[in-house]
């Protein structure tokens, strides 16, 4: 019986051994797999041995943060990664199958270059091709430019080139406002319609909320415009319950673009951008304000008539102050004058700079996040960004080095 007993114990030691064994070795490798890990999600592409034995060495020394930089250095983060998660910003339908574009681009370019992100709802600037690639002039009348650049296979970490909105648009710096007036937002955002979707994709692409969730009622409808029936299918509860819970918070945010159109006639892929600057009036409206702003009036015609681009954030109270607005300090006024100086309240906001860590951890991780630990590095990350001037390049490596694996 006793022999029995160890004959079983010296198998168990043997089986100990080996599992020791095995052990060892995936410890040894942890650093390999991890290395490669943080390559695979940050570029979508294997990576060559020189740079696994170079990241996997930076793991071993306590250097993770390395490793990640050294993956974002390759031009697949740019062409790929970064590419398939702006691209469906730029259209209603978010498809990742639209061409690269002016907003692409410059959301691209600004995330390369380390920049405060929060200019790509404000700044004077756009992304364009280098001119050494002999590409189409820019134009504010179709997409050749970045078209070309696609088609070329252009390396967009090495060849796009930060300039002024103002110096490629027939627009005052005054009136740039990050990718909000490049000509892609412009095509898809401001073609028809009231302008309201230029200020619904913006808030849900840039701050994570739908109108749907930001439906407050108690707020006042005193700028809500003529366009909107008062009683929708005769019934005036629908508006008063509904309607003016989106309306109320948005037309006075939305009048910030009143000086914008997209003007096209049988192809809007030829159509342009278009501002009403200083002394430009329009025929039907008698100001600079696009007729677009006075349509349907005989909706409701008691309802609010828009003169000029003023805007008000009627947010800044009741449940919607919960989106942390002016989280600079910098005593940002809750009204202003133009897109500009609009999108500079939205890129101040708590939920900016939330809504920019998540997009990249699902981006990286591949899943949004789902628990406990999860969020608690979320917000780590939103500390982290904002503390980095809104350096959205180094949220990509910390998510990764959080999803790299034990």
């Amino acid at each position: 019986m006793s022999r029995h007993v160890i004959k079983i114990t010296c198998y168990q030691l043997m089986v100990l051994m080996v599992l020791f064994f095995f052990i060892t070795v995936s410890v040894q490798a942890g650093s390999r797999e991890q290395a490669k890990r943080i390559h695979d999600r940050i570029t979508g592409v294997p990576p060559s041995n020189v740079i696994l034995d170079s990241m996997a060495t930076d793991i071993d020394n306590n250097n993770a943060m390395g490793a990640a930089n050294k993956a974002l250095e390759h031009s697949a983060f740019y062409n790929v990664t970064l590419k398939n998660m702006v691209t469906p910003w730029t259209n209603e339908e978010q498809t990742v199958f639209a061409s690269l574009n002016d907003y692409t681009a410059t959301v691209i370019g600004l995330v390369r270059d380390g920049g405060d992100f929060r200019k790509i709802l404000y700044d004077n600037i756009i992304y364009v091709g280098a001119a050494s690639l002999g590409l189409p002039a820019y134009s504010m009348s179709n997409n050749d430019h970045y078209a070309a650049m696609e088609t070329q296979g252009v390396n967009l970490k090495d060849n796009l080139v930060q300039t002024a909105q103002s110096s490629v648009m027939d627009i005052p710096a005054s009136a740039s406002a990050g990718i909000m007036t490049s000509r892609a937002a412009a095509r898809a955002f401001l073609i028809d319609g009231t302008n309201r979707a230029l200020f619904r994709f913006t808030m849900l692409n840039h701050l994570c909320h739908d109108l749907e969730q930001l439906k407050d009622i108690t707020r006042s409808p005193d700028r809500v415009r003529q366009d909107v029936s008062r009683s929708p299918g005769g019934d005036s509860r629908i508006y008063m319950n509904s309607c003016v819970g989106c309306h109320a918070g948005m037309d006075p945010f939305a009048q910030a673009y009143a000086y914008y159109d997209f003007s096209y006639t049988d192809d809007a892929d030829s159509g342009r951008m278009v501002y009403n600057g200083e002394g430009v009036l329009n025929p039907e409206t008698g100001t600079r304000v696009q007729s677009k702003y006075l349509i349907n009036s005989s909706n409701f015609k008691y309802g609010y008539i828009t003169s000029n681009d003023n805007w008000s954030n009627y947010w800044r109270a009741g449940q919607n102050a919960l989106l942390g607005w002016d989280t600079g300090n910098q005593g940002l006024p809750s009204s202003g004058t133009g897109a500009k100086s609009m999108g500079i309240e939205l890129a101040n906001s708590e939920a900016f700079a939330q809504c920019q860590v998540k997009k990249v951890f699902k981006t990286i991780c591949l899943r949004d996040p789902g628990n406990a630990a999860d969020r608690t590095q979320v917000s780590t990350m939103v500390t982290s960004f904002k503390a980095s001037n809104y350096n959205l390049k180094n949220t990509f490596a910390e998510t990764a080095v959080y999803c790299m694996g034990e």
